[in-house]
């Protein structure tokens, strides 16, 4: 989150290929969209997902799951694959653990 732009996502560390997207405002795919409803978006397929921002042509799946603070949206965890449907019901319940206990360190 930029504290001047607070309905922007801004690119913090991450890991893999280089990606355009190191801004993106809240609504604009996936990630933008669970910013803006406050919402974790698991998406086993997502070439059918008209609002995606491709970061890279290798992702077929993405989760995105947000970190609040104070009720307020801080941060995302987000987990793209290259495999359709990898992504389980146990693995966003963990994520979700994951980002709660990072809003409690930040």
């Amino acid at each position: 989150m930029d504290e001047k732009r607070p309905n922007e996502l801004v690119l913090g560390p991450f890991e893999g290929e280089h990606t355009e997207h190191t801004r993106i405002p809240f609504g604009r795919g996936i990630c933008g969209q669970a910013a803006q409803l406050e919402r974790t978006f698991l998406v086993q397929d997502i070439s059918k997902e008209k609002n995606y921002l491709s970061c890279s042509t290798n992702v077929k799946s993405e989760i995105v799951v947000p970190i609040f603070k104070n009720k307020k949206v801080i941060g995302e965890l987000d987990i793209d694959s290259h495999v359709l449907s990898p992504f389980t019901e146990q693995d966003e319940a963990f994520l979700k653990k994951v980002s709660e206990m990072v809003s409690r360190i930040i």
